[in-house]
């Protein structure tokens, strides 16, 4: 079992920034795939952005250029920077865990075996 647990979500201006954390215990977290998601109101669980074991990140078109995944791997965190915030970014975010061993991240949900309880990010305009 892997615990999730992120933190770092609030309210925001549009235009504003936030980081996000997230911790999984486990003795083998250098060897996760970290992923982000992100669900609105009404709407289907979207991928965010994911960064595999060889630290090598991917992210959402409509995150691209805006926000950065990064690792570190001795403190077991992952950040999701978020930069030049939209209202659309308004969403409750989740941290996944995929165990498998992968160099390229997943951004397909059901490949991610943990999941957090999520962190409200809300950006008014």
């Amino acid at each position: 079992q892997v615990q999730v647990v992120e933190s770092g979500g609030g309210l925001v201006q549009a235009g504003g920034s936030l980081r996000l954390s997230c911790t999984a215990s486990g003795r083998t977290f250098t060897t996760y795939t970290m992923g982000w998601f992100r669900q609105a109101p009404g709407r289907e669980r979207e991928f965010v952005g994911a960064i595999s074991l060889s630290g090598s990140p991917r992210y959402a078109d409509s995150v691209q250029g805006r926000f950065t995944i990064s690792r570190d791997n001795a403190k077991k965190l992952v950040y999701l920077q978020m930069n030049s915030l939209k209202p659309e970014d308004t969403a409750v975010y989740y941290c996944a865990v995929d165990l498998n061993i992968r160099t390229i991240a997943s951004p397909i949900p059901s490949a991610y075996d943990y999941w957090g309880q999520g962190t409200q990010v809300t950006v008014s305009s």
